[in-house]
């Protein structure tokens, strides 16, 4: 047990009250030896994980006795509703087929704190599908499983900005709860052409088509010639100098 609490960063005595309440299952024993294992850590690094996101201990308890009985967790998981997340149930091996020698220890731990995975029992619960399928699609591309995690956790913070923001707009009268989901979609919507707009912006290669006001991304006229400058010979950008002759090209 102390091995255990010393590898879920807690004390001896927390991992007692985990144990009393229900939140980890009881362990294999053999005689008077208790053995705890892989599956005992990630749920309690799950714990963990879920009391920094403000979830209760009651909380936690209703999510561990769902997981434990097979019952569908999307809506503890704050991901059921209008929403449009599906909870996926994966085994380990699964998982590694997924994401292959990316799936280490260390980002697993970090998925965990994020809040993508939780454990129920030997199994894996991420909390959604869409995301589950991007990450894996991006890790294929060569991005690093650790990197795209890194950069989730800046995504998570622009997108409870942008929930608040959407939220406050939505509920300025008072709405029923068919309005908030007929509206919802719309929130999204403008979160997602604004998000392509954006990377259009940024992954514009010089001489590309030019945007509005007939400039290319590169701030020049579609003819070349830069707007703020003249050429070095005092001529004009019509070829001629200011009495009318015709200069050497």
């Amino acid at each position: 047990m102390a091995e255990l609490a010393e590898a879920a960063d807690i004390t001896v005595r927390t991992l007692r009250f985990y144990r009393e309440r229900g939140l980890i299952r009881p362990p294999r024993r053999e005689g008077r030896i208790a053995w705890y294992d892989e599956t005992h850590l990630a749920r309690l690094r799950t714990i963990s994980a879920l009391l920094e996101r403000g979830h209760t201990l009651n909380g936690i308890a209703e999510l561990a006795e769902a997981f434990d009985h097979g019952r569908d967790v999307g809506d503890l998981l704050g991901v059921g509703g209008p929403s449009e997340e599906t909870p996926v149930r994966l085994t380990p091996e699964a998982l590694a087929d997924v994401f292959g020698s990316e799936a280490t220890a260390e980002n697993l731990a970090a998925a965990l704190e994020l809040g993508y995975l939780g454990t129920d029992g030997a199994d894996i619960v991420h909390v959604s599908r869409s995301l589950l399928d991007v990450s894996a699609a991006l890790v294929r591309e060569g991005i690093p499983l650790a990197d795209v995690l890194r950069a989730a956790r800046h995504v998570r913070e622009h997108a409870e900005a942008l929930a608040e923001l959407f939220t406050s707009l939505l509920l300025a009268r008072d709405r029923t709860e068919e309005d908030l989901r007929r509206l919802r979609p719309l929130a999204r919507s403008v979160v997602g052409a604004e998000l392509s707009l954006a990377l259009d912006r940024r992954t514009r290669r010089p001489g590309a088509e030019p945007g509005p006001g007939g400039r290319s991304p590169g701030g020049r006229a579609p003819g070349g010639a830069d707007h703020g400058g003249t050429d070095h010979s005092g001529a004009d950008h019509s070829g001629t100098d200011h009495r009318g002759t015709a200069q050497p090209s």
